[in-house]
């Protein structure tokens, strides 16, 4: 069943709280739960035009949407195992089809359209998170994971790109290579200006952070910041908030970083780990956050970056 208002006995945790970090996250928000028995989800993204927010079940191969008031629905089943999620310039649906493996787009008379499934010939790892500039570009890390996370895997497991890489879609189709410096590139995000590129690296528990040219590429990553401790998790789903805070799901909760990559707050939630974040509500101050087992949303006290 759907649970709609909050639940008073939730709360989320905070931890290595610094006063920087408790201004951004107070000391504790109720938590809304917004969907149960949701086997793995991830890829969170707000439509402010409709005021729902979509997210995927990998392993339950669903695109999920639900609204306040509304509830939950299914927007495609099977998914090409979906994982991450993205709004384009004109809100339409971006998809990294981590089973498939192609980025694909929903268009407005509901046909799908393939953006990228092959790289000089040869058919592309397993696509992970997506993220959009905001002139245009599609940026997307294919690490091979979805040829053999047991759950999620697509019916070709023949890997054929040897290296992890970071690639830039052009509006036009044209698919360069940004990074290949990582050895499981997973999420990504942009600082609020887009003039910083964060990539999360899970199998080395980092995040890179590279300076965005003019032209599209990147310069020499710089590290962010390195995860140590016995907590499970790994670096996943990571958003900037309107201040240039980096928030990143990571071992033992949600990893709050100042500009300079000091850990400033960790918010634990409750229940299962979470794998991904979003921004939403009319004023980007709430987190959507995935989990396995459910998706939850919390409040915070400053804006995200909105989703395009």
């Amino acid at each position: 069943p759907m649970m709609h208002g909050p639940l008073e006995h939730l709360k989320v945790e905070l931890d290595l709280l610094t006063p920087a970090g408790e201004k951004l996250v107070g000391r504790s928000s109720p938590v809304d739960i917004i969907a149960r028995d949701i086997i793995f989800g991830e890829g969170p993204v707000w439509d402010a035009r409709n005021k729902q927010v979509y997210f995927t079940d990998i392993i339950g191969d669903t695109i999920w949407r639900w609204k306040p008031g509304a509830g939950q629905g299914i927007d495609m089943r099977p998914s090409l195992k979906a994982n991450g999620l993205a709004l384009d310039l004109e809100i339409r649906l971006l998809v990294a089809g981590w089973g498939g493996p192609t980025v694909f787009r929903f268009e407005k008379d509901g046909s799908i359209k393939t953006l990228a499934d092959r790289w000089q010939g040869k058919k592309l790892s397993s696509p992970n998170h997506i993220l959009l500039k905001s002139d245009g570009p599609v940026w997307s890390p294919y690490p091979p994971g979805g040829l053999f996370n047991l759950g999620m895997v697509g019916h070709d497991l023949q890997r054929y790109v040897e290296t992890q890489p970071v690639y830039r879609i052009a509006p036009d189709g044209k698919m360069t290579v940004i990074t290949e410096d990582n050895v499981y590139p997973n999420g990504l995000c942009f600082s609020p200006d887009e003039k910083l590129l964060y990539v999360n690296c899970s199998r080395e528990r980092v995040i890179r952070v590279y300076d965005v040219k003019p032209d599209g590429t990147v310069a020499k990553a710089r590290m962010f910041h390195q995860y140590a401790g016995p907590e499970r998790g790994v670096p996943d789903g990571i958003k900037c908030d309107v201040e240039g805070n980096v928030y990143c799901t990571a071992p033992g909760g949600i990893f709050v970083h100042d500009p300079d990559g000091k850990v400033i707050a960790r918010i634990k939630t409750p229940g299962h780990h979470p794998t991904n974040i979003a921004w939403g509500d009319d004023d980007w101050k709430s987190m959507y956050i995935t989990m396995i087992g459910s998706v939850v949303r919390t409040r915070l006290a400053v804006a995200g970056v909105p989703s395009r």
